[in-house]
């Protein structure tokens, strides 16, 4: 007798439960528990626009080809748990993106509150929703900000002096290695 056939049982048998167990908890997925307190955005209004002299840069990848900023004067962390600032992009060819956005720390969630005119006046965005934050090689500016800076191990900083402290430091004590 082969031993194919009992090889072939045991992958059929072992794929089973692999896809088993994959989708075991969607019944659970949608479940919400009554007693708990869902979350709100706490209140915020538009920073000043940012001064060159009030710019941090910090590290993204070997590989980014941009610059990138954070208006120390503009973070800030509410009592929501959210880490907002200005984010300041240069890029090689020499043009300046200005955004004010937000982390949701502990979600990796990143939302964008408004663009920067010329005009050094804020266009609000028009979308409110959190998108999540990507991980990738070339402009991870927003997983850098939340991994290193602003969001170690998914935890707010505490307040702003935290956040610049990190920035000037290259990296936030609380983060992992990278």
């Amino acid at each position: 007798m082969s031993r194919l056939p009992a090889v072939l049982r045991r992958c059929l048998v072992g794929g089973c439960l692999a896809a088993v167990a994959a989708h075991a908890d969607i019944g659970f997925r949608n479940f919400e528990d009554p007693d708990t307190v869902k979350w709100a955005e706490g209140e915020y209004s538009l920073p000043a626009y940012p001064n060159d002299g009030n710019l941090i840069e910090f590290y993204v990848s070997a590989v980014a080809t941009n610059r990138f900023f954070i208006d120390k004067a503009s973070l800030s962390v509410g009592k929501d748990g959210v880490a907002r600032y200005v984010l300041v992009v240069k890029t090689a060819g020499g043009a300046t993106n200005v955004t004010f956005e937000g982390i949701r720390c502990g979600y990796r969630e990143y939302r964008l509150y408004a663009t920067g005119r010329a005009d050094r006046t804020w266009a609000p965005s028009r979308t409110d929703q959190w998108r999540p934050i990507e991980n990738k090689p070339v402009n991870r500016h927003h997983a850098a900000l939340d991994r290193e800076f602003f969001c170690p191990l998914g935890v707010a900083i505490f307040n702003a002096e935290e956040g610049i402290e990190a920035l000037r430091l290259g990296r936030n004590p609380r983060a992992p290695e990278r």
